[in-house]
């Protein structure tokens, strides 16, 4: 009896219950010009490989089931220009206040809401522009150390190269500078591309690649965006808390 015992011991101390599968929510809808269902078609599967049990829903409706929401890791919004209701947007924020990570590209999330100023307060920024439409342009990796962007070079999009409106409490990881061809008012412009950055518990990851399905088959958008799923997550080895890079405090040094 003391050997059965022993054994079941053993065997109870070395067998491990089986990891809890992270949940992952996307929701699509709005401008179909973003062409939000192709884009979520190449990112669902592969994080359903990742091992992470994967929702598709075509309606925000899906913000208002607190259960739901309350039980995901991850919340992947690709919604341009549209509208939400003051319940559907409530549910969205207190979730990824209490923790669920966001994420998401392009307009699917900076010009999802245009009169929702809590919602840009949240993601950490808002679209105002794109001078010339889809042109030629380059994306610098600025950070090679964080896990989003490590071992990426910079690289050549041929997109609409977004002007931004950007909160100071983001860590920007790449950036694109304007020409001025577009808008000479502008030329210079250095403009972030990739951030990450924080809404109460919950990390936002966001980069503005991404009009079209066909941009991600440049390898290293496509791989910015599966890193960042990875790391609003919270998937161990994705990275850590953001770290702001507020270009003002600079300007508290002089």
């Amino acid at each position: 009896m003391l050997v059965l015992f022993s054994l079941l011991s053993l065997s109870a101390a070395t067998t491990q219950a089986p990891e809890k599968k992270k949940k992952a929510l996307f929701i699509w809808g709005g401008w179909e010009g973003h062409e939000p269902k192709q884009c979520v078609d190449i990112f669902a599967p592969w994080l359903a490989e990742q091992g992470f049990d994967v929702e598709i829903s075509n309606t925000l409706d899906s913000y208002l089931d607190a259960e739901k929401m309350k039980s995901l890791d991850l919340i992947i919004q690709v919604f341009t220009m549209s509208q939400i209701t003051p319940e559907q947007e409530r549910g969205l924020e207190t979730a990824v206040k209490s923790g669920v990570g966001l994420a998401g590209w392009h307009g699917g999330l900076a010009d999802a809401f245009r009169s929702n100023t809590e919602y840009e307060f949240m993601f950490g920024g808002a679209w105002a522009a794109h001078p010339g439409g889809v042109i030629d342009y380059e994306v610098k990796i600025t950070n090679h150390t964080d896990p989003v962007t490590k071992g990426l070079t910079d690289f050549k999009m041929h997109s609409e190269q977004y002007y931004m409106l950007v909160d100071p409490l983001t860590e920007v990881l790449a950036t694109t500078t304007f020409s001025g061809q577009y808008g000479p008012w502008i030329k210079g412009v250095v403009m972030p591309v990739v951030w990450k950055k924080m809404y109460g518990k919950g990390r936002i990851f966001y980069t503005s690649l991404g009009h079209v399905s066909a941009d991600f088959n440049v390898p290293q958008a496509r791989e910015i965006v599966k890193h960042g799923l990875l790391w609003a997550a919270r998937i161990p080895g994705s990275g850590d808390d953001p770290k702001p890079t507020n270009p003002y405090i600079l300007l508290l040094e002089k």
